[in-house]
């Protein structure tokens, strides 16, 4: 009897007392790699998209990026899209950290089969999908992106403002690559409609030959967290978003009429200084040295 209950005992602990759930593993971004898969993308086109992806997770300049920030790992899932309710994962979630982790994304990415053919083109559709598996995955992130390429503008579902409206109120940023193929007035068309969030950006291919070279430059800004403007050695069209959502600077206009307040100020001051004698030289000299400094 005393031998049952020395089993018995640690059995019904292990019950009541279930171990913990595990935290989930800390990673520096999660990114959704949303593809177009419309019906405008082709095999051939299709193909040239999967190859860009494939060579940018192998480049030593994406490694580097990932390795960069604090906990040197990032979590990626890739989605094809279309029409406003056909969303297929291609490749989920996966932590990368290294060259080793990168390029099983990468053969992943390579070994994915096209899922979709046609439906249209909802850009809403991508973002509301996007949004739903940045919020539902297994790892804590530091930022949450939506990483977007495509050939067209929205031509079905909701509005594609009010779904990236709603994504970056709950914290998500969207950045864009439209392939100027068929539409040579795209890039404006996702700077305007499409990209959201703090420090989003648009890098666009000139055809689905470039796009190769614009992800590996997307990937290197995103993953690092920088301006696709100060990377060197790529020559496509770059436009960040600017306004409130960016956190742009002081516009040349403020900037003067906040100068000429400033020297009207210390032109007063001046005069109160200067009749109130030699007591306040110091402050006397302090003005003139704000009144000569440039512009």
């Amino acid at each position: 009897m005393r031998n049952l209950i020395r089993i018995l005992i640690p059995c019904l602990f292990a019950f009541v007392c279930p171990a913990p759930a595990q935290s989930p593993q800390a990673v520096d971004l999660a990114l959704v790699l949303a593809v177009d898969a419309s019906g405008s993308v082709d095999r051939v086109r299709f193909e040239l998209q999967k190859q860009g992806y494939v060579a940018a997770f192998r480049h030593p300049r994406v490694i580097g990026a990932i390795q960069s920030g604090p906990t040197q790992a990032i979590a990626v899932i890739m989605m094809q899209w279309t029409g406003p309710a056909l969303q297929v994962t291609a490749v989920p979630w996966t932590r990368i950290s290294d060259a080793a982790s990168a390029n099983a994304f990468a053969d992943k990415i390579a070994a994915a089969p096209r899922a979709l053919f046609g439906g249209g083109t909802s850009i809403s559709g991508a973002i509301d999908t996007s949004m739903a598996l940045l919020f539902d995955n297994p790892f804590k992130a530091t930022r949450r992106v939506i990483d977007i390429s495509g050939d067209g503008s929205n031509n079905r579902g909701r509005s594609v403002r009010e779904a990236r409206d709603e994504a970056v109120a709950k914290g998500a940023g969207i950045n864009g690559l439209p392939i100027l193929a068929l539409e040579p007035d795209l890039d404006q068309y996702y700077r305007e409609n499409v990209i959201g969030g703090p420090g989003a950006f648009v890098i666009a291919a000139k055809d689905f030959e470039t796009f190769g070279e614009a992800i590996l430059k997307k990937l290197i800004a995103e993953i690092a967290g920088i301006s696709p403007t100060v990377i060197p050695g790529h020559a496509q069209r770059v436009r960040a978003k600017r306004g409130p959502m960016t956190g742009s600077g002081a516009s040349p206009e403020s900037i003067t009429t906040a100068r000429s307040i400033l020297l009207i100020i210390a032109f007063i001051v001046s005069i109160v200084v200067m009749d109130s004698g030699p007591r306040h030289s110091a402050s006397k000299t302090r003005v003139n040295a704000l009144m000569a400094r440039p512009e």
